[in-house]
């Protein structure tokens, strides 16, 4: 994920998080702040993970280029 796709994906939540400062009540701000930050948070998890794979219980090889080659 580069920092513009990044940008694009926060940006897309900013009407949303400027909406919360019309609410009134302290805790319906907090519970919707922590929804719209849950759905940015998993955007970027499936943008930088890729595709999930159908099956739930199967984990995808993840190739960070810093594992220990121990052999």
């Amino acid at each position: 994920m580069t920092k513009e796709e990044f940008l694009q994906l926060a940006g897309s939540r900013y009407d949303e998080l400027q909406a919360l400062n019309k609410l009134d009540n302290f805790y319906d701000y907090e519970k919707e702040f922590v929804s719209i930050w849950k759905g940015l948070g998993q955007n970027v998890l499936e943008k930088n993970i890729g595709n999930l794979s159908g099956d739930k219980r199967k984990k995808k090889p993840y190739y960070s280029g810093l594992h220990n080659n121990k052999q």
